[in-house]
């Protein structure tokens, strides 16, 4: 019997967890959904990190059956990725001291700002220095008291190993985990923020708790897996220049590997994944959030796929409707705490079905956004790489496809973070000699959608999606404003 491979993906809403053969075989996955808390009403973005906990064990449980103990015998790595950048703060006991503060969370603007004046870095709210520089500020207690600062991924790789650790996926993202000078000018405890590590880097071996508290065997080598994005770049195959990766789910990452780097605020460029390239990346904050706000506000009976029907009936432009998804502000490439959600052109026409197709279709119209300012700088890619469920909804595949002119693909396993983890266990354990090869290697297409011919009505609705943001930008910033 071949070896086995755990590995494990962080959601934002949902758990996920693989079992893959060391040839690269999917044997079982399992998934568990997870609520955060104050998502539709506060810039509080939270969840209970005792939900991953209870996930991961029951995934854990499910796929190490302790009636199969051949695969539990032969298991030869655990990987774990995550979503990110979202603040969790232990005890050294791994014992959570409040809820994450997740990738959402809005509450540090102002540490944020405070932070680029005294250093000069610009870190967006959402990463984790302004939100510790906020604990400190505002839960002096919960500071003090804090043993260690982990992401999600690395809490559960603490209860695994015992060991704590972070990961920086890429060079030139230093700032946004953190660093020695940045800790030091900031004047916080540098014994609380753990060591870095890189990507396929050995981190320790399961504990007693991994076996006790998980059902994991003892003695089992733990690689780093890092950023979910990351770990979907590699399980989706995007690792030679011109390839993109669009790590789907309840937010949006557009990742295109690129031979050199790219300078402009408006994007994030680092070094890929794979040496020697870069990757530029654009966020968007809530796509996959949109289209599950729009269902449990306004088809709470209804199904998502109920949902993705309408909008194929909506046909494309859907009746001229826009929906801008700035929901919980946005990302790339706009960079707007301030930003809010708004349909525009609404009528006595229009209907759910009208609505469920702008909301799908503001995605493609937010991917298109993040595309057409790396193509400024002359970052071009022809293909987007689907990762996550996402991948699985035709509808809005197509959808994708038609509104950036990019050929979609979609990958035998869907979980792609899964995939990609798979690959970092194969490389740490040395059956591949490089992250690129080990991608090339295991990753295979199972679909691939092209762009529809007639691309006028998507690209008029497109220069008024872009140009709707601006004509409002100023009210935006008005309304916030309103106490």
């Amino acid at each position: 019997m071949s070896g086995t491979i755990l590995t494990f993906d962080i959601g934002s809403t949902v758990v996920k967890g693989g079992l893959f053969s060391s040839r690269g075989e999917l044997l079982k996955s399992r998934s568990v959904r997870v609520e955060m808390q104050g998502t539709y009403n506060s810039v509080f973005q939270e969840i209970d990190p005792l939900l991953w906990v209870g996930a991961v064990g029951e995934i854990s449980q499910s796929l190490l059956s302790p009636a199969d103990t051949g695969r539990r015998n032969t298991l030869e790595a655990v990987v774990v990725s995550g979503n990110g950048p979202t603040l969790t703060v232990i005890e050294k006991s791994g014992k959570p001291l409040i809820p994450a503060m997740t990738w959402l969370d809005r509450r540090a603007s102002k540490e944020s700002d405070y932070i680029k004046g005294k250093t000069g870095v610009l870190i967006d709210p959402s990463f984790y220095l302004p939100k510790i520089l906020w604990l400190k500020r505002h839960r002096q207690r919960t500071y003090e008291k804090a043993e260690y600062f982990l992401s999600p991924a690395e809490y559960i790789n603490y209860l695994f190993t015992g060991e704590p650790f972070m990961v920086i996926p890429g060079e030139g993202l230093e700032h946004l985990i953190w660093t020695g000078e940045l800790i030091e000018k900031l004047e916080l405890e540098k014994n609380k923020f753990p060591p870095t590590v890189t990507i396929g880097a050995e981190v320790g071996y399961t504990a007693e708790a991994a076996e006790t508290k998980f059902g994991i065997p003892r003695g089992v080598p733990v690689f780093a897996g890092g950023p979910d994005f990351a770990m979907a770049i590699l399980g989706t195959g995007a690792v030679n220049p011109g390839s993109g990766c669009d790590r789907a789910g309840t937010s949006e990452g557009i990742n295109i590997c690129s031979s050199s780097p790219v300078h402009d605020s408006r994007l994030m460029c680092y070094r890929h994944v794979v040496s020697p390239y870069w990757n530029v990346t654009g966020i968007i904050s809530t796509t996959g959030k949109a289209v599950e706000w729009f269902q449990r506000k306004f088809l709470p009976e209804m199904s998502f796929d109920t949902i993705y029907s309408y909008a194929e009936e909506a046909g494309k432009g859907s009746k001229k409707l826009i929906f801008l998804p700035y929901l919980a502000g946005e990302r790339a490439p706009l960079w707007d705490s301030n930003a809010r959600g708004a349909f525009l052109g609404l009528s006595l026409h229009h209907g759910l079905k009208e609505m469920a197709g702008a909301v799908l279709e503001s995605t493609g119209y937010a991917i298109r956004d993040v595309l057409e300012t790396m193509e400024g700088f002359g970052v071009h890619t022809g293909e987007l790489r689907i990762a996550g469920r996402a991948g699985q909804i035709d509808v809005w595949n197509q959808i994708k496809a038609d509104i950036t002119g990019k050929r979609i693909f979609v990958p035998e396993v869907a979980l792609s973070e899964l995939t990609g983890a798979l690959c970092t266990a194969l490389f740490g354990l040395g059956r591949f000699d490089s992250l690129k090869e080990a991608s090339q290697k295991i990753v295979s297409i199972s679909k691939v959608f092209e762009p529809g011919n007639d691309r006028n009505i998507y690209d008029d609705l497109f220069r008024l999606y872009r140009e709707s943001y601006q004509s409002m930008k100023d009210l935006f910033e008005r309304l916030a404003l309103i106490d």
